[in-house]
């Protein structure tokens, strides 16, 4: 096909504010977790498809199958769609208090 450019699982865009590797990062609606790491504006390559361990709300508990947003202002996965971007499901549960969650990133916007 003439007009195919890439698979889309990994894109290379300015980051929207100094990442490292492994941190969420949301650039306009495209939400990826960092493959290395980028001061603000740099070229940093998000990964946009498959399963990580990303920060949440330490407070939340988070059952698998869940709906998971990212509160960009905080830089944690939330439950919350108020004001945040949708960026997956929980693949596996989470208590109240824990520090993280597994996420499959969705992959769409």
């Amino acid at each position: 096909m003439k007009n195919y450019i890439q698979t889309g699982d990994n894109l290379t865009l300015p980051a929207p504010y100094d990442v490292d590797s492994g941190d969420g990062a949301l650039v306009g609606s495209i939400f990826g977790v960092a493959a290395g790491d980028a001061a603000t504006g740099e070229d940093v390559d998000l990964v946009t498809r498959g399963v990580f361990e990303l920060p949440k709300t330490s407070a939340l508990a988070i059952s698998v199958g869940d709906k998971l947003y990212w509160d960009n202002t905080a830089k944690l996965v939330n439950k919350t769609s108020t004001d945040n971007t949708l960026i997956g499901v929980a693949v596996s549960a989470a208590v109240n208090p824990s520090a993280t969650v597994n996420v499959r990133l969705n992959g769409s916007f």
